[in-house]
């Protein structure tokens, strides 16, 4: 029986997690703060975890809130700003738990086309133009889940400008931030305007999913009233996961662990995109510059659902297009190479191309 393979789960695979460093910044944290490690803490998170991004950011602590995981950190922003009723943009495509979230809040959902350099801001424009009022625009700026693309610097400063114009608030979700392995890292939109921009990120990608360790950085009174929310929905996040990454970050693991992720990824992206030219030439992408994630097209009119379906039949994984957007991309599915050794992408990849081959015959 074949050994399966997923191309589904945006995950790092166990050899490029740092396990001995996690473990060596867990005895750490509980060494040095036994107290606060297992006590209830505040809303807002660990202190000393909350000063560290704060500094990274070049912000106050007090604009910064630390949440369970960076979905949580979304889930409070848009239970503070989004209404049932209020339109947000949103790119298309876009992740698909970003979607789900909007809709069961009753938002007016408007997809704007991604392009390679990132949203099609012009197209923006004429919505706005048109009356469109938009409460909040989220964005993935860099290495975007699930294209893989990342929105250029002219488009970090259009977009800004759209949105001081309008008054609407850009969220900048950002946790892809750090795996950069082509070209030179772009400004924050943060950076740029730190009060029309509400941006999150999470240790995740670049210390484990496991963690479940994320943050907000937004406007000191939007940050007050979100830890409110907080307070509401759990006391305080996990003291303990927020003292282990802190000790992680101050102890200079983090910086390596970026460094191991950043190489693998490296490998498995190039890998990936050698193996797609060879093996399934129909298939359009751009190779991207970071992350974990490769959006592919296929021709006009592929049945993608069949695709997966053949695909299943021979233990490969992968996520539908479809998935990601309002409607249509029936011909379009997402590749993550985070979690596959470059031996494995190179064998989904073949079974890939050959169930291809036996959707198209048919």
């Amino acid at each position: 029986m074949a050994k399966p393979i997923s191309f589904a789960r945006g995950a790092p695979s166990l050899d490029i997690v740092d396990v001995e460093g996690l473990r060596s910044a867990a005895d750490r944290a509980f060494t040095a703060d036994p107290g606060r490690m297992t006590a209830y803490g505040t809303s807002v998170g660990y202190p000393p975890l909350r000063e560290w991004i704060a500094q990274r950011h070049e912000v106050p602590p007090e604009r910064v809130l630390v949440t369970n995981g960076s979905m949580q950190a979304d889930a409070f922003l848009f239970d503070a700003l989004v209404s049932p009723g209020d339109a947000v943009i949103v790119e298309r495509p876009t992740y698909d738990r970003t979607l789900l979230s909007l809709r069961a809040r009753g938002a007016d959902v408007q997809a704007v086309e991604l392009e390679a350099d990132g949203i099609d801001v012009g197209a923006l424009e004429r919505l706005l133009a048109g009356g469109l009022r938009p409460k909040l625009a989220h964005i993935i700026p860099n290495f975007q889940n699930p294209a893989g693309y990342t929105l250029s610097a002219a488009k970090r400063e259009q977009l800004l400008a759209l949105a001081q114009k309008q008054g609407f608030t850009v969220f900048e979700d950002d946790p892809y931030v750090e795996l950069r392995f082509e070209g030179s890292p772009l400004d924050s939109m943060l950076s740029l305007d730190s009060e029309t921009v509400v941006y999150a990120s999470s240790f995740s990608k670049t210390v484990c999913p496991g963690i479940r360790v994320g943050y907000l950085v937004g406007p000191e009174e939007l940050i007050a009233r979100i830890a409110k929310l907080a307070t509401g929905a759990y006391i305080s996040p996990s003291m303990v996961s927020q003292g282990i990454v802190n000790e992680f970050c101050r102890s200079g693991a983090l910086t390596r662990s970026i460094e191991t992720v950043k190489a693998a990824l490296r490998e498995r992206a190039q890998t990936l995109c050698d193996a797609l030219a060879r093996e399934l030439p129909d298939a359009r992408f751009v190779a991207p510059q970071g992350g974990y994630f490769l959006w592919v097209d296929l021709p006009a009119g592929t049945d993608v659902g069949a695709l997966f379906a053949a695909a299943a039949q021979r233990d490969v994984q992968f996520v539908k297009g479809s998935e990601f957007v309002l409607e249509g991309a029936e011909s379009s599915l997402r590749l993550a190479y985070s979690g596959v050794r470059p031996t494995e992408i190179e064998e989904g990849v073949a079974r890939l191309a050959d169930a291809y081959r036996e959707v198209r015959a048919a």
